[in-house]
């Protein structure tokens, strides 16, 4: 297996899945002639053509409006979204429509739309271009929202988010793109709505996604020196949520630490705790703990900023709590 970044995986699953199916297109912002604001629509103007990798006005709710049309007439729009920031100037056509037109048309729309979009902070965005709202799409019943941790699973999830006959929003941490791992070559597909244990162990649980999962390995790492042995599970996908590795790993372990990069109030891992509670309160050794974003806006400054993020030391704290 090669071992390429996030921001390769992604754009070799985008350009196989428009070799396969020339049904599949891109659309949004700076996806053409500047090769995407990542660059991992980097050559594909120039391979594909203005019809497939298309430019549009910086307007977000043009963007989801014309790709849910799109799909509504067969064709698999991947629209791109600067960052999941803007997509609140599209929440209506999210929301209302892509995640709502099948169920209320009695299954006889179909609607195969990716939205790409970059969340998260870390990169001096300032408060209005970095946050996590990643609770709030997953909220809605119709959408589906995926948020990868790992190369591996960037490109396997997104070519399946392609494939699928459903509204998929698929989020991509903005530090992430330069990460590197092992990607399987060639039709590689992971299953959308399935967790996966990312480390084996036997004293506590840890659940978290996207860049959280690298933070969360650190701190294990750490921990396992000291003789505390975490088992990580990572999400993948929050809607639809499988809660099954996580509970089976906390009946093994019976303590639980839940952390995401959004804020605690309604949060991710707000619901995590509850369905372990509600799954497997037999098994409760202690109340679970949540790791997560300092409840403030995101600050610019870059010592506010990463004071601001959950860290590894914020992890290994909380592990030694419910130990």
């Amino acid at each position: 297996m090669a071992r390429i970044t996030m921001r390769e995986a992604i754009s070799q699953a985008l350009w196989e899945e428009m070799e396969r199916d020339p049904k599949v297109f891109i659309m949004g912002e700076e996806v053409g002639l500047w090769g995407g604001t990542y660059a991992v629509t980097k050559g594909f103007y120039d391979h594909f053509g203005a019809d497939r990798v298309r430019d549009t006005p910086i307007a977000e709710a043009a963007i989801i409006g014309g790709a849910i049309g799109a799909a509504l007439t067969g064709l698999r729009p991947v629209a791109e979204l600067m960052t999941i920031n803007f997509a609140f100037s599209a929440f209506d056509h999210i929301v209302n429509q892509a995640a709502k037109m099948h169920m209320m048309f009695g299954g006889q729309m179909v609607l195969p739309l990716v939205i790409r979009a970059v969340g998260g902070g870390g990169r001096q965005l300032g408060a209005t271009h970095s946050q996590t709202p990643d609770a709030i799409f997953a909220h809605f019943p119709g959408l589906k929202v995926v948020a990868p941790g790992t190369p591996a699973d960037a490109k396997g999830l997104l070519k399946a988010a392609i494939r699928s006959q459903d509204p998929i929003l698929f989020i991509e941490h903005a530090t992430l793109y330069q990460t590197r791992g092992e990607v399987p070559e060639g039709d590689y597909i992971v299953p959308i709505g399935k967790s996966t244990v990312a480390r084996p162990g036997k004293d506590v649980t840890i659940v978290t996604y996207s860049k959280m999962l690298e933070i969360s390995l650190k701190a294990a790492e750490t921990l396992a020196k000291e003789g505390i042995e975490a088992e990580v599970v990572d999400l993948r996908s929050l809607r639809p949520l499988d809660m099954e590795p996580v509970i089976e790993s906390f009946k093994k372990t019976n303590r639980a630490v839940v952390v995401e990069e959004g804020w605690k109030s309604f949060g991710v891992g707000s619901e995590i705790a509850a369905r372990i509670y509600e799954e497997a309160f037999d098994y409760v050794d202690a109340p679970v703990k949540r790791v997560a974003q300092t409840e403030v806006p995101l600050p610019y400054n870059h010592t506010l900023e990463q004071m601001m993020l959950p860290k590894v030391e914020d992890i290994i704290s909380a592990v030694k709590e419910v130990l």
